[in-house]
């Protein structure tokens, strides 16, 4: 894909009725000659919106006009660039716990819950968290995470899980002010629920600090398995991760997750990790795919706003 392609794409799928700024800041970026050509002169991996825009508002730049965006990313290329080239999409949203929840409460309890690409480790609280699925609520605490379900039987219960680890090439620590205004940063700028379900989590992690590795999703993923506590089913997941990883790098990772005991869960792009037989997602907007081990189970919604279960 084109870093074009990619933003328009964002724009369309991603943005399109969820960020109205970002729709917009993606259009005009895709039209942007001046701004594409520097793009281009990166790594593909570091010309995503995501990652532009995000450090742009960590920076305090302008993102809800495209004129003052343009302006601030030519006047101050180098500090862009720098951070570009230094930081990554860690966007570690907690929402993306209610599509895994149902997978999750489902399995053989208690549970070791293994993260790839864990950021802060957020997502490493599915049972601290409380959910809604409709009229449905499961769980107690905060944040309480809102899931529009179809086709979903809502869990009774959250999971037990007695071990949870993270892996990442870059760790993040919320009891680091600045590791924090950066997963801030990458929320959009609409989303003021999300900076509070951000805080929440963090405050729920800081009291009790995961078990955080900085590693490469192939390389150091048996070892940190091996670590999972006896008589726990071990979990392997990731969301929203893989498409960061080199396509070699993505099949070796799968091969290997698929070689380890118990289980593993992919909340991914289909275009990322593709499925045979999929049925058509529910609207144009960007879904991934939920699978356990290898078996896609229902489309989600980036942020984990929504699923729609396989009949």
């Amino acid at each position: 894909m084109t870093t074009v392609e990619a933003y328009v794409e964002f724009g369309s799928r991603e943005a399109h009725g969820v960020s109205p700024t970002y729709e917009r800041l993606s259009q005009a970026v895709a039209r942007d000659g001046a701004l594409l050509a520097l793009l281009d002169r990166l790594p593909p991996a570091k010309r995503q919106p995501n990652l532009l825009f995000g450090v742009v508002r960590w920076l305090g730049g302008p993102v809800d006009d495209p004129v003052a965006f343009h302006d601030y990313v030519m006047t101050h290329w180098t500090a862009v660039e720098a951070e570009l080239l230094t930081r990554a999409t860690q966007t570690n949203e907690v929402g993306r716990c209610a599509v895994l929840l149902p997978v999750l409460a489902a399995l053989p309890q208690p549970l070791a819950l293994l993260e790839v690409g864990a950021s802060a480790g957020l997502n490493l609280y599915p049972d601290r968290y409380a959910y809604r699925y409709g009229d449905h609520q499961v769980g107690s605490g905060e944040p309480v995470l809102e899931c529009a379900g179809s086709g979903l039987e809502p869990p009774v219960r959250v999971p037990q899980v007695v071990w949870r680890a993270g892996l990442d090439l870059n760790p993040l620590d919320v009891t680091d002010p600045d590791d924090v205004s950066w997963l801030d940063a990458l929320i959009w700028p609409e989303h003021a629920y999300r900076r509070a379900r951000l805080r929440a989590a963090a405050a729920v992690a800081a009291a009790d600090p995961p078990l955080l590795v900085r590693g490469d999703l192939v390389d150091d993923l048996p070892a940190l398995a091996a670590r999972a506590p006896a008589g726990a089913t071990l979990v392997v997941f990731h969301t929203s991760v893989l498409y960061q990883v080199p396509p070699p790098r993505r099949e070796a990772f799968v091969k290997l997750v698929g070689e380890l005991p118990d289980h593993w869960i992919a909340n991914e792009a289909p275009e990322v990790l593709p499925y045979d037989g999929l049925p058509d997602p529910p609207s144009d907007a960007l879904h991934n795919v939920v699978a356990l081990d290898g078996r896609p189970l229902a489309w989600a919604r980036g942020h984990g706003q929504a699923m729609t279960w396989f009949g």
